[in-house]
C-alpha cells in the first residue's frame, strides 16, 4: 500500500511551488530593477564607488513591497474566518527582508565585488543561494505565522 498524500502535506507542497513563482518574480524584478538602477547611477556618475550598493536598496524596498503583497495574496493566506494585522505582518516581512535581502545581500555583495572581484552584475545572482532560502523559512514561520 502506498502512503496516501494527507491535505497538510499538499498543502505544505502548493504553499512551496507558490512561494517559489512569487521569488521567481520578485527576483526578475529585484535584478531589473538593480541593473536599471546601477546603469543609470554609473550614467550619471553619482557615487560611483557605491554605486552598486545604493542599486541594491532601491531594488530591496521595491521587491520587499512586491513579495508582501503576492505571497499574503497568493501563498501565506488565511483560514476563513482569521485576520492579519497587515502593518504587523509587513513590518516582519521588512525586517526578515532587511535581515536577508538587505544586511546579508550587501555585505556578500561588497564581498563578492570588493575582495573577489567578481562582476556587480553576477554577484546578487550568487547570493540568492543564501537568501532564498532563509527567506522561505523567516516568512513561512515569523512574518506570516498565523497566532
Amino acid at each position: 500500500m502506498g502512503r496516501e498524500l494527507t491535505d497538510d502535506t499538499f498543502g505544505s507542497i502548493m504553499q512551496f511551488i507558490k512561494f517559489g513563482i512569487v521569488g521567481v518574480s520578485n527576483t526578475a524584478i529585484s535584478y531589473v530593477i538593480y541593473v536599471v538602477g546601477l546603469v543609470l547611477l554609473q550614467e550619471i556618475h553619482f557615487l560611483p564607488e557605491y554605486d552598486y550598493l545604493i542599486a541594491q536598496i532601491a531594488a530591496f524596498v521595491i521587491s520587499v513591497l512586491w513579495s508582501f503583497y503576492w505571497n499574503s495574496k497568493m501563498v501565506f493566506t488565511l483560514e476563513e474566518g482569521k485576520e492579519r494585522s497587515v502593518w504587523k505582518a509587513l513590518i516582519k516581512t521588512f525586517i526578515a527582508y532587511s535581515f536577508t535581502g538587505l544586511f546579508l545581500n550587501s555585505i556578500l555583495l561588497f564581498l563578492w565585488v570588493r575582495v573577489f572581484s567578481i562582476s556587480e552584475f553576477i554577484a546578487p545572482l550568487i547570493n540568492l543561494v543564501v537568501s532564498v532560502p532563509l527567506n522561505f523559512i523567516i516568512n513561512k514561520f515569523w512574518a506570516f505565522r498565523q497566532a
